[in-house]
């Protein structure tokens, strides 16, 4: 019993150290990553002018925390270096009319089918 027990006790720091190799992340790194995130989502929102409110609505998932401390850090660094903000290529879709777009994208698809088989 006791060669099992010492065998166990010198096998577990390296059974241990497999979960890294597995890809588990610690909860230490999952929060590190996405307070990581929300301050580039956050830099990212500020760089293209939109406000933080804005910010907020397009990125629910994103931490609000990190999201502002990321807006606040670019509006900061967009001021003391003077750089302009850059308007974004395309206009931000609503989730609403994104879905409804996508939908009337799939009803023509089923038309157009239904038309060519009769």
């Amino acid at each position: 019993m006791r060669r099992f027990a010492f065998s166990l006790l010198t096998l577990a720091p390296l059974l241990l150290a497999g979960c890294d190799m597995l890809g588990i992340e610690a909860a230490s790194a999952v929060a590190a990553r996405k307070e990581a995130e929300g301050k580039a989502v956050g830099a990212a929102c500020r760089h293209a002018a939109r406000a933080i409110e804005d910010c907020y609505a397009l990125n629910k998932k994103a931490d609000k925390a990190a999201v502002f401390a990321g807006w606040r850090e670019m509006n900061d660094y967009m001021r003391e270096n003077k750089i302009e903000a850059v308007a974004p290529g395309a206009p931000a879709a609503s989730p609403t009319v994104a879905r409804d777009e996508a939908d009337a994208g799939h009803g023509k698809a089923g038309a157009d089918s239904h038309k060519k088989d009769g």
